[in-house]
């Protein structure tokens, strides 16, 4: 079972066989601005019966290194640190988003925080360091 992505929004073109399998997240580009989203299913639960906090971290993470890099073209990244807040659970059905802000970037590092909210409630907080990479791949610059 795999909930399809909310309107407005589409995948990121590369290959993640581990977010495949969990997702799948979405990406869209607002007023210059890139956000995420995951329509949350009974996969992603817990025993008790809320979203598990291994799919609120691995979007958190999905969400921190894409946007360090998705404004910088050929340029991707892999995670060095990534610290998560849980401040209130989500449940299956949820739409999961999740933004995010580049605090810093040096030439080799971008320090990243962001947040992940479902229904105008904060359910995560993240912040972390991803070690910047050149790759071949081109992140979308779209509007």
């Amino acid at each position: 079972m795999t909930s399809p992505l909310p309107a407005g929004y589409r995948p990121y073109e590369y290959e993640d066989p581990f977010e495949d399998l969990v997702g799948p997240f979405g990406y869209k580009v607002e007023d210059g601005r890139i956000c995420f989203a995951f329509q949350a299913d009974e996969r992603h639960r817990n025993t008790g019966g809320t979203l598990h906090g291994g799919i609120l971290m691995t979007f958190a993470d999905f969400a921190l290194c894409l946007t360090a890099v998705w404004d910088q073209p050929g340029e991707r990244c892999v995670t060095v640190s990534c610290h998560n807040e849980f401040v209130a659970a989500g449940m299956p059905g949820d739409l999961i988003e999740a933004s995010g802000e580049v605090v810093r970037r040096t030439r080799s590092l971008a320090f990243v925080r962001g947040q992940l909210v479902a229904g105008g409630r904060v359910l995560l907080t993240y912040s972390g360091i991803v070690k910047r990479l050149p790759g071949a791949s081109t992140p979308p610059r779209d509007a």
